[in-house]
């Protein structure tokens, strides 16, 4: 059953949830996006300082052109306190394809984030008017300082964070149901259902790691640690098979997210102190061959039937639903899959490498292990 997929001929993936960062680390990541077989990206706008205005949105999609003129880039702003229906109305105007929302704190570059929904309705209703895509990180921000018994309602920690968020999906949904809403990351089979139970203008993305992590995974690897973290072996079943489904809700958004290496250990001052650990799980370069491999993982395991893993079905995960759903045209070209003997590689950056200092490198999610490979047609 090994190299189930080799010589699948698919139409060039797109992928809705990219981070490609600014400057050097830009430059070395953002030539990967082909390499994994992707021609449309969705970019996410967490920069330091974040992006919140349609002409820096407009100037970061500059920087990214200039490295890689051959993809097609969805640029975002981040929402923020800044944001107006009038940036709305701008923002659409230009080609801003959504807004993401961020809670406070959550994440990467996320001290920017949302405290308060409630006060960004005019903005939700403005994007509603005009036909703009709201997408959410979908975690409740953490409540360190609740105790058992401390009387705190809610008691929220990475392993409930998402489902926390649920409720604030309804809520948003029911008052802004013409609103295009995505779940990103999906990480739980609570949210697969609560994204199933939407209108058709609320859909769910599903990452290439999260269909091989579990819990077990990253408790104690920082490599795999990323935020919203990977749950229990119920919820990877729950994410397969959404993303097995051929149900257009659901579509491929691989929130590779590049850090140093010294990053993701924690490292300060130079290695002598240590910190915590970036959040964030870099599958870039690989991000086709990833999904596929952990389809091929849940078959093997007896998670998915192989008869229900059809072109079709393929196709549709990896770039057909999200590009409907984003109203962008259909994939030009097409890749070939390879054999999965493609040893996963990390990413140098500027001046740093696997033969210099490894703590200026970015860890490649599964380095050094065999993935498919993906041939451009």
């Amino acid at each position: 059953m090994d190299d189930l997929f080799d010589g699948l001929e698919i139409p060039v993936a797109a992928d809705f949830h990219v981070h490609l960062r600014d400057g050097a680390m830009m430059e070395a990541v953002t030539p990967t996006i082909r390499q994994g077989g992707v021609d449309t990206v969705f970019v996410m706008p967490n920069l330091v300082p974040p992006i919140t205005t349609v002409q820096a949105a407009l100037d970061y999609k500059k920087r990214l052109q200039a490295i890689e003129p051959n993809v097609n880039y969805l640029m975002s702003l981040y929402l923020h306190p800044s944001i107006t229906p009038d940036t709305i109305r701008e923002a659409k105007k230009a080609g801003i394809a959504g807004v993401k929302s961020y809670p406070a704190g959550v994440t990467t570059n996320s001290s920017s984030g949302v405290v308060d929904y409630e006060a960004f309705y005019p903005v939700f209703e403005a994007m509603e008017q005009e036909d703009l895509v709201l997408n959410l990180h979908g975690e409740a921000p953490p409540s360190p300082e609740a105790m058992e018994g401390s009387g705190a309602s809610r008691q929220i920690t990475v392993l409930n964070a998402e489902q926390e968020f649920l409720p604030t999906l309804n809520a948003l949904h029911k008052r802004f149901p013409k609103l295009r809403i995505v779940l990103e990351h999906c990480t739980t089979a609570a949210a697969v259902e609560a994204v199933k139970g939407c209108g058709p203008q609320v859909v769910g993305t599903i990452t290439a790691h999260h269909l091989f992590l579990i819990i077990d995974d990253w408790a104690g690897d920082p490599i795999n640690f990323c935020k919203p973290v990977a749950k229990l072996p119920s919820d990877r079943i729950a994410l397969l098979q959404a993303a097995a489904s051929g149900d257009s809700k659901f579509f491929f958004g691989s929130d590779s997210a590049p850090h140093l290496l010294s990053a993701k250990k924690g490292l300060t001052d130079g290695g002598l102190g240590a910190g915590k650990c970036a959040a964030g799980v870099f599958t870039q370069p690989n991000v086709v061959g990833f999904v596929l491999e952990g389809f091929e993982r849940a078959v093997k395991a007896g998670v998915l039937k192989r008869e229900v893993l059809t072109e079709e079905v393929i196709e549709s995960f990896t770039g057909r639903s999200g590009r409907k759903f984003y109203g962008i045209e259909e994939a030009r070209g097409k890749i070939k899959i390879r054999a999965r003997n493609v040893q996963v590689r990390n990413v140098k950056v500027g001046k740093a490498g696997e033969g210099e200092n490894m703590n200026e490198t970015v860890v490649t999610f599964r380095s050094g292990k065999p993935t498919y490979g993906v041939d451009w047609l």
